[in-house]
């Protein structure tokens, strides 16, 4: 492992800052908080930082706050105060469940929420040092090669699926993400944070290299709202989705308002499905609704040669969560 260097910034101005005098000085920084990602990928030596800043050292970067009828999370907080928050759990349970099903119960007391947004790919073949796209080179090995939990929506060049169970969530809450860099703050919406691989296949999101994610500000909820996320894996922990839904319905009754729903581990980025939310607005939620709104989801699916399996199994799963909510009383 390569020897780098610890900063401990007072604030994310000065972080962002550290980083960028880094850069002009030829030396690469990686931000580091909980360290479950950032560690890894130094050991594999995906990453090799000369100067690691070290996020924890951010003073209230940790909490959750009210803020124009809704909260703000800060980017540091750990998954387990945030899956355990009362506020998060009663009006943003599709959050609460999200951060709760990340991992093992020690990982989530030590990843944060802006790592766990942040973090990179998974893909066997960027993580063994093969030169793919994500990596720096010309090829997805993927295409023709082991591509059992690649993307089946939005993929090319590079079929990566988005590792996150807390971004689907954040997408379908229509959530503020805050940025800081060192000439100041800017904010932008959540579905607009990530970036497929054909926009730039070496990113996942828009944060430029000297750049943080702060905080997240999630809106009040809308009367009626109601939310849930579902996760299936291909073992019970310490694993990554291999397809789930996160669904926010604004429900008057027994009839759908509104609706919210994206999906994960199916595509580089979180992937919404307008199709299937236009059918459920202004309907009473029945199995036959669910089952057409899950077919509208994946009408648009194109998977690879050992991932088909994934689109029963996100029909299934994005039918049971949408009867689950619209069955409550």
């Amino acid at each position: 492992m390569k020897t780098f260097s610890v900063s401990n910034p007072r604030d994310p101005r000065q972080a962002a800052t550290l980083a960028a005098q880094a850069r002009h000085n030829g030396k690469t920084a990686y931000f580091n908080s909980g360290g479950t990602d950032a560690l890894g990928l130094i050991k594999d030596r995906i990453a090799s930082p000369d100067v690691l800043i070290n996020l924890r050292a951010l003073k209230g970067q940790d909490q959750i706050s009210a803020a124009s009828g809704g909260l703000n999370v800060g980017g540091q907080i750990t998954l387990d105060a945030l899956s355990r928050d009362p506020r998060i759990r009663r009006d943003y349970a599709v959050l609460a469940q999200a951060a709760e099903t990340v991992a093992t119960p020690q990982i989530r007391n030590f990843a944060t929420l802006a790592g766990n947004v942040c973090q990179r790919p998974w893909c066997w073949y960027f993580r063994n040092g093969f030169p793919c796209y994500k990596a720096g080179g010309n090829q997805c090995f993927s295409v023709t090669g082991e591509n059992q939990f690649h993307a089946i929506f939005g993929g090319g060049p590079s079929y990566i699926v988005h590792p996150s169970d807390t971004a689907p969530a954040l997408v379908a809450l229509d959530a503020q993400f805050r940025i800081a860099g060192p000439s100041g703050e800017r904010t932008v919406p959540a579905p607009d944070f990530f970036v497929l691989p054909k926009q730039n296949a070496a990113r996942e999101n828009v944060l430029a290299e000297d750049e943080l994610l702060v905080s997240i500000h999630l809106p009040a909820p809308r009367p009626g709202q109601r939310s849930v996320y579902h996760k299936e894996m291909d073992r019970e922990a310490w694993t990554h989705a291999v397809v789930s839904a996160a669904v926010v319905l604004e429900m008057d009754k027994e009839v759908c308002r509104s609706a919210r729903i994206v999906l994960g581990g199916v595509a580089p980025i979180p992937w919404r499905v307008p199709e299937a939310e236009r059918l459920l607005a202004g309907q009473r939620i029945t199995p036959d609704l669910a089952a057409s709104a899950a077919e509208a989801a994946l009408a648009g699916a194109n998977p690879l040669a050992k991932n088909g399996y994934k689109v029963p199994l996100t029909k299934a799963i994005l039918q049971r969560a949408t009867l689950a909510l619209g069955s409550q009383v």
